[in-house]
């Protein structure tokens, strides 16, 4: 019995010795290593300001209205603003720059609008972003065919030395006048525009009433029909016409010169001196100058001319193209003119996205 002790508590001793070697092994296996540091999450990147929309006085005259479509290609396609146009007239026009309803008008005949264009720039509001287009005229023309004539139609000049309205005397029946043939027919505009009441107190102040006819036209169609009905039938015509317009972007003529410049003085007093010269600018919101000075940039040096502006009037009288199309026509047309308004990769993509 005693032997069987010892033996046990030897059994047990080994046992013990063992588990106590084993101890720290078991300890060991047991612990689980500290997970590695979780990676600092990515900064969220910053948001891309959405642009606000570029909006467009849409006055109903076409050149204005193409303006602004080749105005909203570029910027579309460009430097990514959406665009959008709301129809208005000259005063309402004042009204929505000065509101920020609209952002740009790419038109304005600034001697014609003086007072309500003062006012705007005086508000603060409105900025005057420079010349679209500072050929534009009106005046008193003839076709070319009745001074050079045109041997291709076998016409004859008619007037060789007619340049100017002085010459007009000696030339009187050459435009002689089928409903009054003691004198000569100048055509005047219609009722209702200030320049047909102009042109009156011109032919006076010249003393062209002895040798003319005022002969009002009843439509601004019929003037412009006179007009080219005179042309293909290769016949003298003698009138008041302004440019830009399609019909002069289609037909060959000359504006007479005028004895004396235009004076302001003498304007005011018997209109006896050349029309005020035209000048047509885009007018903006001043919010653009902060929200978009890119555009405004554009816009500052956006600029065309007159025989521009006939040119893509005349496109959209001979194919009956809309103001968006003829926008476009303009942009393949004229590349070189409108190329050097933005920077080289904005015209690439103005470019890469034309028809």
């Amino acid at each position: 019995m005693a032997i069987k002790q010892k033996l046990g508590i030897k059994i047990l001793m080994v046992a013990l010795g063992a588990l106590l070697i084993l101890i720290p092994f078991i300890g060991c296996a047991a612990e689980k290593p500290a997970p590695a540091p979780a990676p600092a999450p990515a900064p969220a990147p910053t948001p891309t300001p959405e642009k606000e929309p570029i909006v467009f006085a849409d006055m109903q005259y076409d050149t204005v209205q193409v303006h602004g479509r080749i105005a909203a290609f570029i910027l579309e396609n460009g430097y990514g603003y959406q665009t959008d146009f709301i129809p208005c007239d000259t005063f309402s026009m004042f009204i929505g720059l000065e509101r920020g309803d609209m952002d740009i008008s790419m038109e304005l005949w600034v001697l014609s609008a003086m007072e309500a264009y003062e006012k705007a720039i005086a508000s603060g509001k409105v900025i005057d972003l420079g010349t679209n287009f500072g050929d534009a005229w009106e005046g008193w023309l003839v076709p070319t065919f009745v001074i050079k004539g045109d041997p291709t139609r076998g016409i004859e000049p008619m007037a060789p030395d007619l340049k100017s309205v002085d010459d007009l005397p000696q030339y009187w029946e050459v435009f002689k006048d089928p409903e009054e043939p003691s004198k000569g027919r100048f055509y005047n505009g219609i009722p209702g525009w200030l320049c047909t009441v102009s042109n009156s107190r011109k032919l006076k102040a010249y003393g062209l009433d002895e040798y003319f006819t005022d002969f009002i036209s009843g439509s601004d169609a019929a003037l412009v029909g006179s007009m080219v009905a005179a042309y293909e039938k290769g016949e003298p015509w003698f009138g008041y016409y302004y440019d830009p317009t399609w019909v002069l972007g289609k037909l060959d003529m000359t504006k007479l010169e005028e004895p004396v410049p235009y004076d302001e003085e003498v304007w005011e007093a018997t209109r006896g001196c050349a029309y005020p010269p035209g000048r047509v600018i885009v007018l903006a919101n001043v919010s653009l100058l902060d929200r978009a000075p890119e555009v405004v940039e554009f816009l500052r040096t956006y600029e065309t001319t007159a025989t521009q502006n006939s040119a893509f009037l005349a496109y959209m009288q001979e194919k009956g193209a809309s103001t968006e199309e003829a926008a476009i026509y303009f942009l393949q047309e004229y590349e070189s003119t409108w190329t050097k308004w933005v920077p080289s990769d904005v015209a690439e993509k103005v470019k890469a996205a034309l028809p």
